[in-house]
C-alpha cells in the first residue's frame, strides 16, 4: 500500500504544478521531491507525471489515480479532524475557483470575515471566466454561475441570477428604445466573444437571440464598461449592474424577456466525507447570498417585481 505522505506529495506536484513549487509548500527540497515521486511510481509500476525541464504534465494513468488520490487526501483529513474532536476547525489551504467580476465583486470583499473567523486556514482565490478542470487543477470548491448540466460533481444552488437586457438612457435617446425583439436587429448588441447566445424567457416561452455588433472583445468586463458609457445594448446579471440599474445610468430594455434559470452555485468532487474547510466555506457564501441575494434589494421597481 502506498505511503500516505508519497500520495500527498505527488498531489501537491499535481496542484502547483511544479516539483520546486511543490518542495517549498512541503519543506522539502526538490530532490526529495523527485526522488518520492520515483519511489511511488516505482511501487504502482507505471509513470504518473511526465516532466520536463519546464512543465509537468498526467499521464492517462496518473490522470485517473489523481482523482482517487485527492479523494482519499480529504477523507484521510476528515478521519484525523474527527479523532481529534476538530471536525468543525478549517485548517490548511482553500483552493478556489470563480469568475472574475463576481469573485471581484462578491467573494473577495467578503473573506476578511471568514478568515478572522479561521485563523488556521488561508485561501488562494483564482479568478477566470473559463470553466476549470476542478479535480485536474486541484481545487478543492469553484464558484459558477450557470444552468448547470449533470456531471459527476456535486453542486450547492447559492442565490438565484437574474439577467436582464439593459441599455444607458443616452444610447437610448440615440438609437430609440426597442419595443420588440425584432427591433434588436437594429442595435449594437454587445457580448464576449466566448459568451453563449443570449437564451430568454418572454410571454411566448423560451427564445434565442445571438448577440452581434461592432465591439469584439473576450473580455465580459469590457461588456460592462461598454453598456454603461452608451455603445449598446447587453445582457446582463442583476448582481453586475444592480448599482447602475438603480441610479438610473442603465435602464431595462424588453422587460418582458430576462432569464432566471441560472444560479450562482459551489460545485466540487463528489466526495463521500466534504472537508471542514469547503462545507464551512461553502455556508459562509450561502448565508450572505441566499434565496433574495443582497445585490437585488431595492430594484423591484426597476425589474418591474
Amino acid at each position: 500500500m502506498s505511503d500516505i505522505a508519497d500520495l500527498e506529495i505527488f498531489a501537491r506536484v499535481v496542484a502547483a504544478e511544479s516539483l520546486s513549487a511543490a518542495g517549498r509548500e512541503m519543506g522539502l527540497s526538490p530532490a526529495v521531491v523527485s526522488k518520492r515521486l520515483k519511489r511511488l511510481e516505482d511501487r504502482l509500476g507505471t509513470r504518473l507525471i511526465q516532466r520536463t525541464t519546464r512543465r509537468i504534465a498526467l499521464t492517462e494513468a496518473g490522470q485517473g489515480f489523481h482523482e482517487r488520490v485527492v479523494a482519499i487526501l480529504a477523507s484521510v483529513e476528515e478521519a484525523e479532524a474527527y479523532l481529534t474532536r476538530r471536525s468543525t476547525a478549517a485548517r490548511g489551504t482553500l483552493k478556489v475557483s470563480a469568475p472574475t467580476s463576481f469573485g471581484r465583486l462578491h467573494i473577495a470583499p467578503h473573506l476578511g470575515r471568514f478568515l478572522d473567523a479561521h485563523a488556521e486556514l488561508s485561501v488562494n482565490l483564482v479568478l477566470s471566466d473559463e470553466f476549470v478542470d476542478i479535480v485536474g487543477e486541484g481545487f478543492d470548491v469553484a464558484v459558477r454561475i450557470a444552468e448547470l448540466t449533470d456531471s459527476s460533481l456535486v453542486a450547492r444552488r447559492l442565490a438565484p441570477v437574474r439577467r436582464v437586457l439593459c441599455a444607458a438612457p443616452a444610447y437610448l435617446a440615440r438609437r430609440g428604445t426597442p419595443e420588440s425583439l425584432a427591433d434588436l436587429a437594429g442595435h449594437e448588441l454587445l457580448a464576449a466573444q466566448h459568451q453563449d447566445p443570449w437564451r430568454l424567457e418572454g410571454p411566448g416561452g423560451p427564445v434565442v437571440v445571438r448577440a452581434t455588433g461592432r465591439l469584439r472583445t473576450n473580455s465580459s468586463e469590457v461588456v460592462r464598461e461598454a453598456v454603461v458609457a452608451g455603445l449598446g445594448i447587453a445582457l446582463r446579471s442583476t448582481w453586475d449592474v444592480g448599482p447602475e440599474l438603480s441610479d438610473g445610468r442603465l435602464a431595462v430594455v424588453l422587460p418582458a424577456y430576462r432569464t432566471s434559470r441560472a444560479a450562482v452555485h459551489a460545485v466540487y468532487p463528489s466526495r463521500q466525507f466534504l472537508p471542514a474547510k469547503v462545507r464551512l466555506f461553502i455556508e459562509h457564501l450561502a448565508g450572505l447570498y441566499g434565496p433574495q441575494p443582497y445585490w437585488d434589494e431595492g430594484l423591484a421597481a426597476v425589474l418591474g417585481g
